[in-house]
């Protein structure tokens, strides 16, 4: 059983919640979010992973390259650098905290951490998480907006955050 910390309204740890229980209850617990930006090319790309045939939330959408729940008792560092590990095996990266912010869904109730970082190594998916990935330009992501592509969490996260962010830079 994998445990979460449940997070009260102004984002204090109230102790250890089930999953299962805080999805199904909606009950606010932490994740991370590590958007993986690369500069190789003439213009900015961005790491997108596609969720594996077997996830139960969104089976086959393309997400974020790192993302995950912040175990109970893991600090937020910890939890995005065993993710990064996990889903790409990515160890050798310097995450920048971008924002926090709260996503709600039919699904779930999230306080999101969300961090950037610019690599040009090796990724590596793991086959268990991830189906494939790749990078995309932005002009491939904005493109791809709004046609069961991409996850909701990741078409509200661009479109209210870092669209300004990856377009300025």
């Amino acid at each position: 059983m994998e445990w979460l910390t449940e997070l009260d309204e102004e984002l204090r740890p109230l102790g250890p919640v089930p999953r299962e229980v805080a999805h199904r209850e909606g009950r606010l617990h932490g994740v991370v979010h590590c958007w993986v930006v690369s500069r190789r090319a003439e213009e900015t790309r961005v790491w997108f992973q596609q969720r594996a045939h077997e996830k139960r939330d969104f089976p086959d959408y393309f997400d974020i390259a790192v993302g995950g729940h912040i175990d109970y008792g893991e600090s937020v560092e910890n939890a995005l650098r065993r993710e990064a590990r996990e889903e790409l095996g990515i160890t050798d990266f310097q995450p920048v905290l971008i924002c926090k912010y709260i996503f709600e869904s039919d699904i779930e109730k999230e306080l999101v951490n969300t961090f950037f970082t610019i690599y040009d190594g090796n990724i590596i998916p793991d086959n268990d998480e991830v189906e494939c990935g790749r990078f995309w330009s932005i002009r491939e992501i904005e493109a791809s907006l709004n046609k069961d592509i991409f996850t909701p969490n990741f078409e509200n996260e661009y479109q209210s955050i870092l669209h300004r962010l990856l377009v300025s830079r």
